[in-house]
């Protein structure tokens, strides 16, 4: 007797069901799920599989998974191994294993879908594509718990196929920093774990164009070998790699070579100027060398935020014919002129907002993906223009790690929930998940709680679930099984909201770097001062979880992006840390110097000395930041641009070690003679009433 043949199978097209009991933690949820009880595979796995190399493949990952777990997984039966088999629809033998599993293989399944089904003896993984196949073998990674002989499988029966055909993350390559191509395989593996199939490099400068070589960074661009190997191992994956370059706006870093500066809308700016020929010239080349590069069918052209339109080369023109028309008139001409090239074109759906009756001028066959990061309702402003002209669209929410020392995660998980809700319900055909770098400081291995929901979103029919994601991320991506990765990336939204109740926005790297004693730190600190102590305690509280979590389970998987927390963690905690102590020392400094008194030593000392002193401590604070972000950058990125953050850091301290110096001048002044220079003379500004 099957372990499952009593249980009743729950199916539904519209979201995920689960009998009986809570979900079982999985990402993204399956459509359709049975529970069973949970299987020892501790004499190993044997995996095998009907069909070619497609199936061969996902075998292998399989397999690979497994010993990462330390799970024996081969393809020899026999010893007491747990059977896994990988077996195509319209094969006898699993139309077998269906029939006798009483389950069926519908049509909303082909292209995607899979059947798990999993008992005491055997699993079972059946697709009609090989995607099907390697999905349902992902969504089996996931059903284990524990390692080696301790290794357990959730026998469960699972029938699943995605919500949205295209589901994404648009990874911005050009404000900063540039992965290694290791890296991005890295990426690739862990997007197909969560059944993504699209992964869309963003590009301004960073790709190596052998026409216009002056363009790329050195060192700081992917080259056409890299291009190429990376294509061809998402390919493995069943992940597309659609290719942006922008090709209208934020081309400032190609713009301010003087080779270029004619193109500019305005002087060495960042918007090429509709109409000049060059313009043109320039994006058929470009896009030449992306057409004999990239397999896909699209291409992302950008065309996003051309601020600087009409207040150039087309001053004249935007006046008598209007700035939405010359937008839309340079997009037409760049779909005619790229036309030949046989790829379908994206575009960013600005347009849609700002002049919406003009939408139905697009060409017909380009694909609107409309962007909104921050807004939790009124997406069909950017998505309803675009249905009733007959666009397809896709929708792009964000993981909100931009200029930020952490991923404000509670906003992000909350605007992908409502717009990936909002965009299958206005027939959005895919979700194209995004991050920027805008202060070319983000670190990509901090992204993961947003990529991961994200995926779900899009796999997920209807609206998905924050608590059920919530309580699932540590289990699945880190193997944490305490709860403790979970609680801690919670205390790092709680100590972003600290900031948010004063008024201040969240945990923002301006911040970070902000002096407390400059005019503008001065009036930020009287903003945030009442929330500092609750961000520390968050921030701090969120160390504590992760290195319980990493001390009580050596076998935590994702390491680097624990790493990567506790980067952001010790951020956070030192933006309180920093206007908490400047306050402290312009307190004790004001006690100590007016009037000189009999503590007056004890407060100098309290500020200045190099074992305990306040200032040492925000020395301190930028010298190891700087120590524990470089390390964390090693893990994902290539070295270019990262000197332009060491030196951010090491300004930082130099600031404080100036400070330090001037304060041991002071007590030195007072030793000779039981005098101290003035607050003033020393940039202390006065301290704020003690309430």
């Amino acid at each position: 007797m099957r372990l499952l043949a009593s249980l009743l199978l729950c199916a539904t097209a519209a979201g995920p069901v689960m009998a009986q009991t809570a979900p079982l933690p999985l990402i993204p949820l399956p459509r359709e799920v049975v529970r069973g009880a949970r299987v020892p595979i501790a004499n190993g796995v044997a995996i095998t599989h009907a069909e070619g190399a497609d199936d061969a493949f996902a075998a292998s990952d399989l397999a690979e998974g497994m010993s990462a777990r330390r799970i024996r997984a081969d393809s020899a039966p026999g010893g007491g191994r747990y059977r896994v088999e990988l077996l195509r629809v319209g094969t006898a033998r699993a139309a077998q294993v269906m029939r006798d599993h009483k389950v069926t293989f519908d049509s909303a399944m082909t292209a995607e879908g899979y059947l798990l089904l999993a008992d005491s003896s055997a699993t079972h993984i059946i697709g009609a594509s090989a995607s099907g196949v390697f999905y349902g073998a992902q969504t089996l990674k996931q059903l284990i718990t524990g390692t080696a002989r301790n290794a357990t499988l959730q026998a469960a029966r699972i029938r699943d196929w995605p919500a949205m055909k295209y589901r994404g993350f648009h990874d911005d390559l050009s404000r900063g920093p540039i992965p290694t191509l290791a890296y991005q395989k890295a990426q690739i593996r862990r997007f197909a774990a969560f059944k993504l199939n699209v992964y869309s490099p963003y590009y301004e400068h960073s790709l190596a164009y052998s026409a216009n070589p002056l363009i790329a960074p050195p060192r700081g661009a992917m080259t056409r070998e890299d291009v190429r190997e990376l294509i061809a191992y998402a390919a493995k994956f069943h992940i597309d790699v659609i290719p942006e370059q922008e090709a209208f706006g934020h081309l400032h870093h190609v713009l301010k070579y003087e080779l270029y500066s004619a193109l500019a809308e305005t002087p060495h700016g960042h918007v090429l100027a509709p109409g000049n020929p060059g313009s043109m010239e320039l994006i058929k080349s470009w896009f030449a060398e992306i057409d004999s590069l990239f397999t896909s069918r699209f291409v992302h052209i950008g065309a996003d935020e051309t601020v600087e339109l009409g207040r150039g080369q087309t001053r004249d023109r935007v006046k008598a014919e209007g700035l939405g028309k010359v937008y839309l008139q340079f997009v037409r001409d760049i779909d005619a002129a790229l036309k030949p090239n046989g790829k379908r074109l994206m575009i960013w759906a600005d347009i849609a907002k700002e002049s919406p009756q003009l939408v139905t001028i697009l060409p017909k066959n380009m694909v609107a993906i409309c962007w909104d990061y921050w807004s939790f309702n009124g997406f069909d402003r950017c998505l309803k223009p675009f249905k009733d002209a007959g666009m397809e669209t896709w929708v792009a929410p964000g993981v909100n790690n931009w200029s930020r020392v952490y991923p404000y995660n509670a906003v992000a998980l909350r605007n992908i929930q409502t717009f990936v809700r909002d965009g299958q319900a206005m027939g959005a055909t895919g979700v194209l998940n995004t991050n920027w770098d805008d202060d070319g400081d983000a670190l990509f291995e901090q992204l993961w709680y947003g990529v991961l929901f994200g995926a779900a979103a899009g796999w997920q029919a209807g609206e998905s679930n924050i608590e059920q994601f919530e309580r699932s991320y540590g289990r699945v991506f880190h193997g944490d099984t305490t709860g403790k990765i979970d609680d801690a990336q919670r205390k790092l939204s709680a100590a972003h909201a600290a900031l948010v109740q004063t008024n201040q926005s969240d945990g923002r790297n301006e911040l970070y770097w902000l002096d407390p004693w400059s005019a503008e730190g001065q009036v930020v600190s009287a903003k945030v001062r009442p929330g500092l102590r609750q961000l520390r305690i968050q921030a701090e509280s969120a160390l504590v979880l992760i290195a319980q979590a990493r001390a009580m389970q050596p076998d935590l998987r994702e390491v680097a992006a624990l790493e990567a927390m506790e980067v952001g963690a010790r951020r956070l905690d030192f933006i309180g840390m920093k206007f908490q102590f400047a306050d402290e020392i312009a307190q004790m400094y004001a006690r100590a110097s007016t009037p000189i008194n009999a503590q007056t030593i004890e407060d100098l000392n309290d500020i200045a000395s190099p074992l305990n002193g306040r200032i040492n401590d925000l020395k301190e604070g930028y010298v190891l930041g700087r120590e524990v972000y470089e390390h964390a950058w090693g893990n994902e990125n290539r070295p270019t641009y990262l000197g332009n953050l060491a030196n951010r850091y090491d300004n930082a301290a130099q600031l404080w070690i100036q400070r330090s110096d001037q304060m041991r001048a002071a007590i030195a002044q007072f030793r000779r003679n039981k005098t101290l220079p003035s607050m003033e003379q020393l940039g202390i500004p006065r301290p704020a009433p003690v309430p």
